[in-house]
């Protein structure tokens, strides 16, 4: 926690999760050749990690390739709660989905729980595990309504819960929920013990290594950007978003939102535990230790990615929150996380679609990673091994539930012909020669709209705004320096790579004259 600064309330200039800051992941090489495996898993993040190494435990031989660098996408951004508490979600669940599945969500996250702290025992893996009581707290009356109607839910569950009328804040509130022993930890701290014994097992580790469409077959192949290919008996895509959408339209049947963390210092002590506001502004409450010291991470500020205002607003919004509750000492991390939300609010794990026997997905985890992304990949090994698995129903990505699958499919896809519609009309009055260093903005490029970032040294980035998917216009998000759509949360770096799908394909370089 070491920061030069020149001032402590100084805002971290470049998003960068704790996380990642302070661990050193092995390196591992990129794919050079074409291979034969029997499992090629896409994705290095917590599902395509527990996956691999799951599966290589039953002696499967498996690959797992990485577009970047390993643990670098939404698991190296999380909050990194350990919960079955995921928000306002099982008095829906009954209500949508009855109560014997709602019963499953909860045990399927439980489970996760469990399998976790299991692992982290039995490979000693020192990843600042903690046992948390999980809160949900109400600061409107409308919104304890909501909380008593959550409580009553978990009694028909029989979730161990319990309703409050205070939590250890100075935070004016009408009730909280319960739900007693949870747990937090640094996820990447616990993955690389994961990826330790994946090499130890066997298994092989691609990273830089992009996949860009598959030839489906008895032995489905995975086709590279650098030409290369894998064979393998099944493809299981954990990349966060589909690389392959396999018709399955998830583009259409999910949307991403974007949230913020900032890591502070505080001058009240942190009571321990983990809490989520469930009226809005939303405000996320944890901690995790550094060198015998508790850094603070306080997230929120959520909206559909690509349709916020100055993403800088919302880091401001959550240091106001912080200073007004703890009080910050010292500011020293910001940073954000992209999270897909599928119609149901349910996750969409395993066939990827009806006519797709050896393609498998996990994705739609509604920013409860880590105990999704475990049940993924505890139901993906036994769909691989042919195993009977009590979730495979619940979260089948063939679904389809009338109520609210329908509304909320009629309601994303108006929002993306609004946004695609709107994009088109837009005229830019910046010039290039407009910027300041270190903007970004929407301009005029040889009479057509461009999109131009000039940097730090005052050297331009210019590229075509349209994204690359299906073709709406790019906004930029200065918070992170990066081109955002707000149709369906593709993200696009400054010059133009992908950072987050389902854009597979970079943007066109645009040049003056």
């Amino acid at each position: 926690m070491n920061k030069d600064r020149s001032s402590k309330r100084e805002m971290p200039q470049y998003p960068e999760p704790y996380w990642r800051d302070s661990i050193s992941l092995p390196p591992f090489p990129k794919l050079e050749e074409d291979i034969t495996t029997n499992v090629a898993i896409v994705g290095g993040g917590i599902s395509g990690i527990t996956t691999a190494y799951l599966l290589s435990k039953e002696g499967v031989n498996v690959t797992l390739i990485e577009a970047g660098k390993i643990l670098n996408g939404t698991t190296g951004h999380t909050t990194a709660k350990v919960t079955a508490q995921h928000d306002l979600i099982y008095d829906e669940l009954i209500n949508h989905s009855g109560r014997g599945k709602a019963r499953l969500y909860y045990e399927a996250a439980n489970e996760s729980l469990h399998f976790i702290k299991n692992k982290v025992k039995e490979y000693n893996i020192d990843c600042d595990f903690s046992e948390e009581d999980a809160y949900l707290y109400a600061t409107s009356q409308t919104y304890k309504e909501k909380l008593e109607k959550e409580y009553q839910a978990y009694q028909q569950l029989g979730i161990n819960g319990e309703l409050v009328d205070s939590i250890p804040f100075d935070i004016q509130i009408e009730a909280a929920l319960i739900m007693k022993k949870q747990a937090q930890f640094h996820p990447l701290k616990y993955l690389a013990g994961l990826l330790e014994q994946i090499t130890k097992l066997g298994g092989t580790i691609y990273e830089h290594t992009t996949a860009t469409e598959v030839e489906e077959g008895s032995q489905p192949t995975i086709k590279t950007r650098d030409g290369f290919k894998i064979t393998c008996d099944t493809i299981i895509a954990c990349s966060h978003f589909p690389f392959d959408d396999g018709k399955g339209f998830y583009f259409a049947r999910m949307y991403a939102e974007r949230s913020y963390v900032i890591g502070v210092k505080t001058k009240k002590e942190f009571p321990g535990g983990m809490y989520l506001s469930v009226d809005n502004p939303v405000r996320s409450l944890r901690y995790t230790t550094v060198n015998g010291e508790k850094l603070v991470l306080i997230g929120g500020e959520s909206h559909k990615t690509g349709q916020g205002t100055d993403t800088m607003k919302y880091y401001e919004a959550l240091e106001a929150f912080g200073d007004e509750v703890l009080g910050i000492e010292e500011y020293m991390y910001r940073w954000s996380a992209q999270d897909l939300i599928t119609l149901d609010k349910i996750p969409y794990i395993g066939h990827a679609s009806s006519g797709h026997s050896n393609i498998l997905v996990a994705t739609g985890y509604r920013k409860w990673g880590m105990t999704n992304g475990t049940a993924a990949a505890l139901l993906l090994r036994d769909i691989v091994l042919k195993k009977d698995n009590p979730y495979k129903e619940l979260f089948a990505p063939s679904r389809f539930h009338a109520d609210p699958d329908v509304k909320q499919f009629i309601m994303q896809n108006a929002d993306v012909a609004k946004h695609l519609i709107s994009g088109k009309l837009q005229v830019p009055t910046k010039r290039p020669e407009d910027l300041a260093h270190d903007e970004g903005a929407v301009v005029t490029v040889n009479g057509k709209r461009a999109g131009a970032y000039k940097d730090e040294h005052g050297t331009l980035h210019m590229v075509d705004t349209t994204c690359t998917h299906m073709g709406c216009e790019l906004n930029w998000n200065r918070g992170d320096r990066t081109w955002d759509c707000p149709c369906h949360g593709s993200r696009f770096s400054f010059d133009g790579d992908v950072v987050e799908g389902p854009a597979d394909k970079p943007l066109k370089q645009v040049k003056e004259g």
